[in-house]
């Protein structure tokens, strides 16, 4: 490996002064490093390069912040499947796993090629609007359909592979990849799923008929929602950061996307402990 992309934490000073440490200390031991422009600008430094455009020019990329920043460099990485080493630098995350004291014993291996990657399936959610599409997402963790503060219940007709699932009357719907069980479809009550599994979750958000459940489906499946409504304030949400408003009669098509994300896994903590420790099981 030659070249490692920085991306950091947005407006965080600790993020800023980290980054500076671990460029500083790549370039020491003859590494290239790419910061996305904000962090440039932070450090001072002129050559930077748009968020989009690091993935293709590195071998690996590190990012400094928390879970919320590695899912948006996630959409970045998209088809150029580069491995990312999250480093959390508050609380422990369920996808940065890398603690700050971790971080350049961990670089160390990573850079000769001694570290394993957890591959995580990502989801291409589609909005089509009178049959024509008018978005496209990609995304990591979920997709949510959700009502605006004074909006009424929404009635969402689903479907799987062209076989009529339900109406959800709901406050909401949640489609989750197994990376994103552990996020807003565990606070609506959905399981979590071991991010190995080839799966999607559906699940209502505070549904209107007592019956509705969450549902695991195949992730060969192709879910569509359509949005029953005329003036309510509606909105798609992706990974919790980026979506559009929805109109009555828009479609949201959801299947399984042709990329994936590589995240560096922990030399220290698996999975299960990561589950123990942010959640707290065991504890009294």
């Amino acid at each position: 490996m030659q070249c490692v992309g920085i991306y950091a934490k947005k407006n965080h000073p600790d993020a800023l002064n980290f980054a500076q440490e671990v460029m500083d200390w790549l370039n020491e031991r003859g590494y290239e490093t790419l910061l996305e422009e904000d962090l440039a600008k932070g450090l001072k430094i002129e050559r930077a390069y748009a968020d989009k455009d690091i993935p293709a020019r590195v071998d690996i990329i590190v990012v400094l912040g928390g879970d919320g920043t590695l899912i948006s460099v996630a959409r970045h990485v998209g088809e150029h499947q580069k491995p990312i080493l999250g480093v959390n630098l508050g609380s422990l995350g369920f996808l940065t796993e890398i603690t700050r004291e971790e971080t350049f014993s961990s670089l160390e291996k990573v850079l000769v090629g001694d570290f394993q990657t957890s591959e995580r399936m990502m989801v291409d959610a589609i909005v089509r609007r009178q049959g024509r599409e008018v978005k496209r997402f990609s995304v990591l963790n979920d997709v949510v359909i959700n009502k605006g503060a004074l909006a009424r219940i929404i009635d969402m007709e689903a479907w799987v592979d062209d076989v009529y699932l339900t109406t959800f009357k709901a406050d909401g719907l949640i489609v989750s990849t197994p990376t994103g069980s552990t996020g807003y479809n565990l606070a609506a009550g959905g399981p979590i799923v071991y991010p190995g599994m080839h799966c999607l979750v559906i699940s209502p958000i505070c549904p209107h008929m007592l019956t509705n459940r969450p549902l695991i489906v195949s992730d060969r499946s192709i879910i569509r929602v359509e949005v029953k409504f005329q003036d309510e304030h509606v909105v798609l949400t992706a990974d919790g950061q980026v979506g559009m408003p929805l109109k009555g009669g828009d479609v949201v098509e959801l299947r399984k996307s042709d990329t994936h994300t590589l995240l560096i896994k922990s030399p220290t903590k698996d999975y299960f402990k990561v589950l123990r420790t942010k959640l707290r099981w065991g504890e009294r």
